[in-house]
C-alpha cells in the first residue's frame, strides 16, 4: 500500500503570478473578456463569430423559426365507474367521457364511452354489464 501524498494545489502556484495563467489582467475579471452567451456579439460586425455561424447551423441562424400547430386527438374527460350512480344510470351515452376504476356496488351497466381502462371493462363485464367503445373516423 503507497503511502497517500498531499497533492499541491494549483492556485498555490499562481500566486503572486500577477494574471494566474489567464493572459491579460483585464480578461480574468468576472465575464468580462467572454462577450456574451452563445451567438451573442454575432450581429452586423461580428466577423468573429461568421465562421461558426456559416460552418454549423446556418439554416437555424438566419430568418424566423414558424411553430406548427399540432391538431391531436381530442382529449376525453375522465369519469370514475363509481361516479355514475344511479341517478346517471338510466343515461347510457358518455362518448365525450373515458370510464377508468372499478365498480364496488354491484350495478349493472349497459353504456356507451368514448373510451375505457382495461380494469373497467372487466369490472363492469364482472357484474353483468357491458361497455361499448365508441370509435371516431
Amino acid at each position: 500500500m503507497a503511502l497517500k501524498i498531499k497533492k499541491r494545489r494549483k492556485s498555490g502556484r499562481f500566486r503572486g503570478s500577477h494574471t494566474h495563467g489567464r493572459g491579460g489582467k483585464k480578461k480574468a475579471r468576472g465575464s468580462g473578456h467572454r462577450g456574451g452567451f452563445g451567438m451573442a456579439g454575432s450581429g452586423k460586425r461580428g466577423d468573429q463569430k461568421k465562421t461558426l455561424i456559416l460552418k454549423n447551423d446556418l439554416e437555424t441562424y438566419f430568418g424566423k423559426r414558424k411553430r406548427r400547430m399540432s391538431f391531436g386527438k381530442a382529449k376525453l374527460k375522465t369519469l370514475n365507474l363509481e361516479r355514475i350512480s344511479d341517478s346517471i344510470k338510466n343515461k347510457e351515452d358518455f362518448s365525450e367521457y373515458k370510464v377508468v376504476g372499478t365498480l364496488t356496488k354491484p350495478m349493472k351497466l349497459n353504456i356507451t364511452v368514448g373510451a375505457a381502462s382495461k380494469s373497467a371493462i372487466k369490472s363492469v363485464e364482472k357484474h353483468g354489464g357491458k361497455i361499448i367503445v365508441k370509435t371516431k373516423k
